[in-house]
């Protein structure tokens, strides 16, 4: 009778459950802690696999269990979409599934340990950097996203961005599974341990603390589940008029707070204008329309004003795809009638764009699940933005984990940046983070209308991960192409399975010569 593991559906069903497993490390769980030991069981199950195809379908089903774990709140969505997209996604993870196995299968040396401890981790950050493509969903739910709220992490995530978290707690669920399966490697495990927390902990006194140079006044308004543009106009408007008196710098709506292109409504255009004058405050707004000046319909970052519109102007680059685009909509139109995809593809803008709002401030707007891309943030940092500012609207999944996930990105890119990040939603949840990562103030929950000020600090000075980019990724791939020539070199010099030996030439004779007579 075949045991639990020799069954391949229940293996599968296994390694499905072990892949899911770091969900409870992100919000809403957000078990932190918990991310340090989350991969130990999917390793487990890899290293027995008894073959190398059976560690590729371990990787597979737990990349499958993973992705639909974290991206959950999709379903009543997607519906049956989301097993489909999880199934694809979780394909990447297969060759991570037979590293596992390469390196930790039986009783490992202490020099395959050692490998294992560069490898793995590199082999999950390229897993990250696939999947990290827009295309393909984006960088939503990267493991050390998981340490939004651990200081130290965050301090990290200051030298090699959300990468080095991801690549450190990979090495440490390595280790702690070759610390609890194989006994005589015990004391390198907990070598290795005590090694990567002698580097983190360098790293993290090393690594230089953002510059506190002022501080500015950010006023963040929600207006909550409102449905129709026009009645959330007047809420946003009237929660805005409120705001009059209290002295700040900048107010920010949420995604598709305006529903109306401001070219053909100039109507709605004064009336921002005019409570940026009651206030004494521009304010910047999120236009979901089809424009009046070209075709499509874009979400574009508007700054108005007191005399109206300033020309500031960004249109969202990164769409969401099946969200707010289609791939390959002529094949995969079908997709609106399961789920609630765009009927119409939104338009990409081109560029990134920094906007001067007064008095020497400039900030960096980022619309909806953009925040997720690190790239965006630092490139608007090393444009000059002195605050990055994200406008969501999460309102479709408010009985979800994904508000809160959503605003906890924000955490990870002001500690990458060094800067500080609004994230302003339409529903919540809202949030303000310091240049170091931490909240500042109370969050806006899903059930709050209303608007909030916040006393946001301003920083200077540049941290390692603006001046070097995601130099870890950079390491996995060296490591891993290292790794491919070294494997590559063994194959060549391995003689191959059932070729013919080579013939065995036939031995000379030696004739001797005949003695000479007298001799």
């Amino acid at each position: 009778m075949k045991t639990r593991l020799e069954s391949p559906w229940r293996r599968c069903v296994i390694a499905a459950v072990a892949g899911a497993l770091p969900m409870l490390a992100f919000p809403a769980p957000s078990l932190w802690w918990f991310a340090y030991v989350a991969l130990v069981p999917w390793i487990l199950l890899a290293r027995t696999a008894p073959t190398g195809r059976r560690a590729l379908y371990d990787g597979w089903c737990g990349g499958f269990g993973f992705v639909l774990a974290v991206h959950h709140w999709l379903l009543p969505n997607l519906h049956v979409f989301t097993f489909v997209l999880a199934a694809l996604l979780g394909a990447l993870w297969a060759p991570w599934g037979w590293l596992v196995r390469r390196f930790l299968a039986g009783a490992p040396s202490p020099g395959r340990i050692a490998a294992a401890l560069l490898v793995l981790p590199s082999g999950w950050l390229a897993v990250e950097l696939v999947r990290s493509w827009q295309g393909l969903g984006g960088p939503w739910g990267m493991l050390g996203a998981s340490q939004w709220q651990v200081e130290p992490a965050l301090r990290l995530a200051s030298v090699g961005g959300v990468w080095l978290l991801s690549f450190l707690l990979v090495a440490v669920n390595v280790s702690v599974a070759v610390l609890v399966s194989v006994r005589a490697a015990r004391m390198p495990a907990l070598a290795a341990l005590l090694a990567t927390a002698a580097a983190t902990s360098a790293a993290w006194s090393w690594s230089p603390r953002p510059h506190v140079v002022g501080e500015v006044r950010v006023a963040l308004v929600q207006p909550g589940v409102i449905h129709g543009p026009g009645p959330r106009f007047d809420r946003e408007e009237q929660l805005t008029r409120q705001l009059t008196g209290q002295d700040v710098d900048l107010i920010v709506w949420g995604e598709s707070s305006v529903g109306y292109d401001l070219g053909r409504r100039p109507d709605l255009a004064q009336r921002i204008a005019a409570l940026s004058r009651e206030t004494g405050a521009p304010i910047l707004v999120n236009v979901d329309a089809r424009r009046s000046d070209r075709p499509g319909i874009y979400k574009s970052s508007v700054l108005i004003g007191p005399d109206g519109p300033t020309g500031d102007r960004y249109d969202k680059m990164r769409l969401v795809p099946f969200g707010e685009y289609i791939p390959f909509r002529s094949l995969l139109g079908w997709v609106t009638s399961v789920g609630e995809a765009a009927a119409e593809d939104r338009r990409r803008g081109t560029e990134q764009v920094v906007m001067d709002v007064g008095g020497g401030l400039r900030v960096g707007p980022m619309v909806c699940f953009e925040s997720a891309f690190p790239d965006m943030s630092r490139s608007l940092t090393r444009d000059g933005a002195d605050v990055l500012v994200a406008q969501s609207a999460t309102s479709t999944f408010q009985q979800s984990w994904a508000p809160a996930q959503h605003a906890s990105l924000a955490a990870l890119r002001a500690a990458e940046t060094g800067r500080p990040m609004v994230h302003a939603t339409l529903t919540g949840v809202s949030a303000v983070f310091g240049p170091e990562g931490r909240r500042i103030g109370p969050p806006l929950g899903t059930d709050a209308s209303t608007a909030q000020v916040y006393e946001v600090p301003l920083a200077d000075g540049v941290t390692p991960y603006v001046r070097l980019g995601a130099w870890p990724v950079y390491v996995s791939v060296v490591a891993l192409l290292a790794l491919g020539l070294v494997e590559g070199g063994r194959a060549v010099r391995r003689p191959r399975r059932g070729a013919p030996e080579p013939p065995v030439p036939p031995a000379r004779t030696v004739r001797e010569s005949p003695a000479r007579p007298g001799r």
